[in-house]
């Protein structure tokens, strides 16, 4: 693509990086096959194609974001898929991450638009606000239809009851004591969604790899990976998350070291595996950040590596639900259903698997119609194989796909500690 920026524009590093980014698109509109959107609406300003010409004519001319621009924006999961897709190596992820920045430091919101944004940023990274939010949320569920028919965040307020689990998560079973011999010493990311949603998976994730000989250790002062609020363009606060993580990891690996930094949802993953690149001009963080990223890990990954032996036989049939942020945004594809095999179960594809559930972070808050619909697309696959659970990988998805799910969604390392001897997951029949 033919770019023509000025050269004070260029002078911006990040204007440059997007420059670069815009250069490499060939137009030839492959992504528009495996785009959730455009498969949905059939409008081009709805594809990656459409949108990087948006993206395009917004930072080429110096221009402020016009609402019409900012819906096709906001419409975007940042699934990743057309990254997948892309003949080009197009790396639409920087790029719209890149824009949605733009738009937030010049376009002024309507005031619910605001509202609601500022309401996800102040309560969803903050495990204690999140969780004063759930029990709130539970109490408010039965007014949901009501609350859909306010104006404006009448939608996305409903939406937020309809996601908010109808019961308080159980205490995670006991841990198991670790043998006398290490074989490696890691860091898992709490985050701050999921401990308040599914405390049990990293629960479960700490007891398999207690199991194998693996230490756990805490990080204090660690906290949200930074995803949820720079995909609304708050980059300023996504950079303080990152900072944070950053100095509580590199204490451990300064103090005893560390194999690695296991995450086990996989949209924290794709972020933290970014933070060389969010923190790449930031002199005091740079070096530093990159080492994280090369240390951060899926769980499937680093067990994948590690020598571990059933202690059941599940017999149960299943279905792989590969987060969007696991195949498209990590390349992780086969490892979780090849471990899930290991460990005895029966593994299916879904149908679609490539297109998005329609999670996406704060997305099914912010455009629940789109969220909605997604879901159902993705749920109506899933019945069609008549397995007795799914297996995901992300917190997000398992929330999402959770409402009115034609199986019970479990994360996967909740089924691989559970055939490993652990607990069964709650919610299996």
């Amino acid at each position: 693509m033919q770019t023509n920026f000025t050269l004070a524009a260029l002078a911006d590093p990040q204007m440059r990086e997007s420059e670069k980014i815009l250069r490499t698109c060939v137009h030839c509109g492959f992504c528009t096959a495996t785009c959730p959107t455009y498969l949905l609406l059939g409008d081009e300003l709805d594809s990656p194609r459409g949108r990087i010409y948006l993206i395009k004519d917004m930072l080429e001319g110096g221009k402020q974001a016009t609402g019409e621009v900012v819906k096709h924006l906001d419409r975007c999961l940042s699934c990743l898929s057309c990254m997948t897709t892309c003949p080009s190596g197009v790396h639409y992820m920087h790029l719209v991450d890149h824009a949605r920045a733009h738009i937030e430091h010049g376009y002024t919101r309507p005031l619910g638009d605001r509202l609601m944004r500022g309401l996800l940023a102040f309560v969803l990274p903050y495990p204690q606000r999140f969780k004063l939010a759930l029990i709130a949320g539970r109490l408010g569920r039965p007014f949901a239809p009501l609350v859909r028919l306010l104006p404006s965040v009448g939608p996305r307020l409903a939406a937020m009851l309809d996601l908010a689990p109808s019961s308080a998560p159980a205490a995670p079973a006991a841990q198991v004591a670790l043998p006398e011999e290490r074989r490696g010493r890691v860091a898992i990311l709490e985050g701050c969604a999921q401990p308040a949603l599914k405390p049990s998976i990293n629960a479960a994730a700490k007891r398999l790899l207690a199991r194998c000989g693996v230490e756990v250790v805490p990080a204090p002062g660690e906290g949200c990976c930074g995803a949820l609020v720079h995909h609304m363009g708050r980059e300023h606060d996504a950079l303080e998350f990152a900072r944070a993580n950053v100095d509580a990891w590199t204490r451990l690996i300064d103090n005893g070291g560390l194999d690695a930094i296991l995450i086990t949802a996989s949209g924290c993953g794709t972020s933290v595996k970014d933070y060389g690149y969010l923190l790449r001009g930031d002199a005091a963080y740079a070096e530093k950040a990159a080492r994280v990223a090369a240390l951060a890990k899926d769980v499937a990954e680093y067990l994948g590596g590690l020598d571990w032996t059933p202690a059941i036989q599940p017999k149960m049939t299943i279905a792989y639900h590969s987060a969007c942020s696991m195949q498209h945004g990590q390349k992780i594809t086969d490892l979780p259903k090849t471990l899930l095999r290991r460990a005895g179960f029966v593994v299916k594809d879904i149908p679609e698997s490539h297109i998005c559930c329609g999670s996406a972070g704060v997305y099914n808050i912010m455009q629940p119609d789109l969220a909605g619909r997604l879901r159902a697309r993705k749920q109506s696959n899933i019945a069609r194989l008549k397995v007795q659970a799914v297996a995901a990988g992300n917190i997000g998805c398992i929330a999402q796909l959770s409402q009115k799910a034609p199986a019970p969604v479990v994360h996967t390392v909740e089924l691989l500690d559970w055939a490993c001897g652990g607990p069964r997951p709650s919610g299996l029949a």
